[in-house]
Order: structure tokens, then sequence, then C-alpha cells
């Protein structure tokens, strides 16, 4: 049975929203601070409030731990953005630069940049290391999301 409503972090205020599934699309706000909650953009997180969106948001997570340094990084950064606005209602999309937030990078070995995750109700499900080209991000992660289901 699929859930009638979907809970969402909210990116400006950190409030939990609950949102109904079918309504996604619709573009939803904050019912405190009237931000969109799917902006349709990546999200940057930081140590302070990375585990939140991992552990409080109903829809996949789809993590890019990335540096500013490195050019791989920077070559998948539009890639990453036009796939997060594509896919806005099925997904969270979330950067994580792990130069300046050591901690959450650390807490899950990561090792080589730019690394992918995916993460549904704060579990790992699927990792991918290397810069990729938009079909094969979006293959991957369709793949991915399928499994979900």
């Amino acid at each position: 049975m699929k859930a009638t409503s979907t809970q969402l972090v909210c990116p400006a205020c950190g409030a939990l929203n609950r949102v109904p599934t079918a309504r996604l699309s619709d573009g939803p706000v904050c019912g405190k601070c009237r931000t969109a909650l799917l902006p349709g953009q990546p999200l940057d997180a930081s140590d302070r409030d990375f585990r939140r969106y991992l552990d409080k948001t109903d829809l996949p997570v789809v993590v890019d731990f990335w540096a500013p340094w490195c050019g791989p990084c920077q070559h998948f950064a539009p890639v990453f953005r036009q796939v997060a606005a594509e896919m806005a209602d099925r997904a969270v999309f979330v950067k994580l630069d792990t130069d300046a937030n050591p901690q959450s990078g650390g807490a899950f070995q990561i090792r080589s940049i730019p690394t992918l995750m995916l993460f549904h109700r704060g579990r790992e499900v699927a990792r991918l290391s290397g810069a990729l080209s938009k079909a094969q991000f979006q293959q991957w992660l369709n793949q991915q999301l399928a499994g979900l289901s």
C-alpha cells in the first residue's frame, strides 16, 4: 500500500512537513516559513543538518559528496543540478562538501570524490564513486529508485 502522505524536511528552517504524496509535484511549501520544500535544485547540507535530511525525509535522498578543489566534482555538478530539477518530486538531492563537513564525510567513509550515495529512511541503499554523464547518472538512479518501490 502506498503512503498517502510524505514527510519532508524544510531546507530553510528545518521544520518537518507532511505533504499528500499525490501533491508532491505541485510545489509544496513549508507550513512554518513558506519556503519550497522541493526546490528543484540540490540542497547544501552541513554536518549540523545532514542526518536530519537522511533520517526525517520519506523520499529517497541522493547525496553528492564533493570538494571544491576536485575537477571531476566540478564537472559533475551541472549534471547533478539538472537531474535534481527533473526528478524533484521523486527524491531529495543534497550536496555535501567533504572539506567543509569532515564529520559527515568520515562517518560514511568517503574515500574518493565525487561519491554518490542513495539513502532511504536513513539507510544507505546504494553507493557509486566517480563523475557520470547525465545519461549514466539517470540510468543508475532510476535503477536504484525502482528497487525501492
